[in-house]
């Protein structure tokens, strides 16, 4: 049978000490922890706050904007075709961006214009003629612009307009 060592024996006791010195220690630690309750205040002078001589507030909203409503209309946004009854025109269905204005004819009867796709086909234009995918109107016919006027609202609720110009090629130089 082989012998400890007296090393080995040595930091089994000081192993032992600190187990059994452990929770005695841990029991003193605890009993430290003592809740005081908060000091008196002094002999100053008392002050009463302006919150209770005000009185009540009542919160007024009209005219204000609900902070916790959507920016996004809960509104069905109708389309001009569809409104009416009737389908979608080609140009009604074509965003914008797709079209490029490649000719303007002033004359005495009246301006006309021309816009080209993406896919190149032609399609004449007057002032009156719904464009675009948002609701958008052919406003103005220059000899070098054509204004297109699209309705939206705002996040308010609000009709705005906003304008867009398409110039042709020989103007944009």
């Amino acid at each position: 049978m082989m012998l400890k060592s007296p090393k080995r024996i040595k930091h089994h006791f000081i192993f032992l000490f600190f187990l059994f010195l452990l929770p005695v220690l841990w029991v003193q630690a605890a009993d430290g922890i003592v809740y005081k309750e908060p000091r008196p205040l002094r002999g100053g002078p008392v002050v009463e706050s302006k919150a209770a001589s005000i009185g009540t507030y009542l919160y007024d909203p009209t005219g204000k904007t609900d902070p916790f409503k959507s920016f996004i209309s809960d509104e069905v946004i109708d389309k001009p075709g569809k409104a009416s009854g009737g389908t979608l025109t080609i140009l009604e269905t074509l965003d914008l961006s797709q079209l490029e204005l490649i000719a303007i004819m002033v004359g005495p009867k009246g301006n006309w214009a021309m816009v080209r796709d993406s896919k190149g086909v032609g399609h004449v234009i007057k002032k009156g003629t719904p464009i675009g995918t948002k609701g958008g109107v052919v406003d103005k016919i220059t000899e070098h612009e054509v204004f297109i006027k699209e309705e939206f609202k705002d996040f308010r609720g609000n009709k705005q307009y906003k304008e867009t110009v398409k110039k042709t090629p020989s103007s944009v130089q």
